[in-house]
């Protein structure tokens, strides 16, 4: 489980290299994400989160996608 969560973290980071990204991991797919990051200052939640989902979203397509859901995102500026 801890190759995905390094796969979603090296994603997020690709997208957003200033970001300070925490992951852990549930049951089944599911995860928990952190980000901060002054790109998401000015942005609204749902404009944050669009891109970290953005980030990982090969990650989430197709039937044997390793992200079954994100159960909770947390973006913030610093």
């Amino acid at each position: 489980m801890s190759e995905i969560k390094d796969q979603i973290k090296s994603a997020i980071l690709e997208k957003i290299p200033d970001g300070q990204v925490a992951v852990e991991a549930g049951s089944g797919g599911h995860f928990t994400i952190s980000v901060v990051s002054p790109v998401f200052a000015g942005k609204n939640m749902v404009e944050s989160q669009r891109l970290v989902y953005g980030a990982i979203a090969h990650l989430m397509k197709g039937d044997g996608a390793p992200v079954h859901a994100v159960d909770k995102l947390t973006t913030k500026a610093p």
